[in-house]
């Protein structure tokens, strides 16, 4: 009984220390966010400042629910909140400076101001159905999605994937070029449902052993399944009002966004001169050769290098190998203006971004996305 008594005491104790730590640390009562100047938001202190944007449709990538693990919800906060140690990490010296933040570690007291650009303004929650999946190899998939509204995307960018029965979120770069956003397209078994959306974007997504969303498209994930999704998002997509020629370079799951500047600029009669360099380790990893092939065919200032840094002898495979930076490096001379579209693991990102310079594409024209 003396032990049930000192174990309550205990608890009462910590509550009590609990309530005087969010008081002092003004982590009760009311808070206020204002966005851009022009909008207020109402909230409760010790909300996380992630939570009140996107319940108030403001929202902000983040593909680990909150837990500061992706780094994905960098927001501008011009005051209030004290930063967290987790979230240096993730910022480097010119985020500090800026005064960029995690969304996630941002502990609401008293008023926060924060700035949003305006790619974030535009973002929305989106109701789709999968209309189709697709294998394109042994652990890659293209699955279709039909809307309800047209997504207004910029090639290059990506959306969010809100799995199932949780609160997290995975982002891929759409495949599709943003015209089938836009228009509508004729489907008889759709009609046939009730379904309104007709207009439908693409994804590629490939298997991670024990990942969430990975696992649940994989393996769960059949056609006339209903999926939420949340963007655009991104920096990282196609300049149109350039003239320069295209440098596209591209290792592993980066073939979606490629996909989709390559489409659009198809559509267009492709203006500009683009050359895709893209990595794989074996031939069973490479997908699209015959789209890619055609259009080599089609269009004079379309080039399509692939390689594969570890062929197998049973691929009898005469193309380029190695590391594709190197091949590119092969490839590219320093003659006119360029910039250059990157995506791939992160090694082949650092690798492009100590290359490319030498190749005379400055860093300011080097647009890239880590996957």
């Amino acid at each position: 009984m003396i032990a049930v008594v000192v174990m309550v005491v205990m608890l009462l104790v910590v509550a009590l220390i609990l309530l005087a730590t969010e008081q002092i640390l003004g982590l009760s009562g009311e808070a206020t966010v204002t966005v851009n100047s022009d909008r207020t938001i109402q909230a409760e202190s010790g909300e996380t400042l992630l939570a009140v944007l996107n319940s108030n449709k403001l929202y902000v990538p983040s593909a680990c629910g909150g837990k500061a693990t992706c780094g994905l919800c960098k927001v501008r906060v011009e005051s209030g909140g004290a930063r967290t140690s987790v979230e240096n990490l993730f910022m480097t010296p010119a985020d500090r400076a800026a005064g960029m933040r995690l969304a996630c570690q941002v502990r609401l007291s008293g008023e926060v101001k924060v700035l949003l650009p305006e790619t974030l303004l535009g973002a929305k929650m989106y109701g789709s159905v999968v209309t189709a999946i697709d294998t394109l190899t042994y652990d890659t998939k293209l699955v279709r999605f039909s809307l309800g509204e047209t997504l207004e995307f910029k090639p290059g960018q990506y959306v969010q994937l809100l799995v199932p029965g949780t609160d997290q979120f995975r982002a891929y770069s759409v495949a599709s070029p943003p015209s089938n956003a836009k228009r509508q397209t004729t489907n008889a078994a759709l009609s046939d449902r009730g379904l309104r959306g007709q207009r439908q974007i693409e994804l590629i997504i490939r298997y991670v052993p024990g990942g969430l969303c990975t696992g649940w498209v994989h393996k769960a994930l059949v056609a006339g399944d209903h999926v939420e999704l949340t963007g655009p998002f991104g920096d990282f997509f196609l300049r149109e009002d350039s003239p320069r020629e295209i440098v596209a370079i591209g290792g592993g799951s980066g073939m979606a966004p490629m996909r989709s500047i390559v489409m659009h600029l198809a559509e267009q009669g492709m203006p500009r001169k683009v050359t895709l360099f893209f990595g794989a380790r074996s031939l069973r990893d490479l997908f699209f050769l015959d789209v890619y092939r055609d259009l080599e065919k089609r269009f004079a200032n379309f080039r399509y290098v692939p390689a594969l840094s570890e062929p197998l002898p049973r691929d009898n495979w005469t193309g380029e190998t190695g590391f594709i930076t190197q091949v590119a490096a092969k490839y590219l001379s320093r003659d006119g203006e360029k910039e250059a579209v990157l995506c791939g693991p992160p090694p082949m990102i650092d690798a492009a971004m100590q290359v490319l310079p030498l190749l005379g594409v400055p860093a300011e024209h080097i647009y890239f996305d880590k996957f």
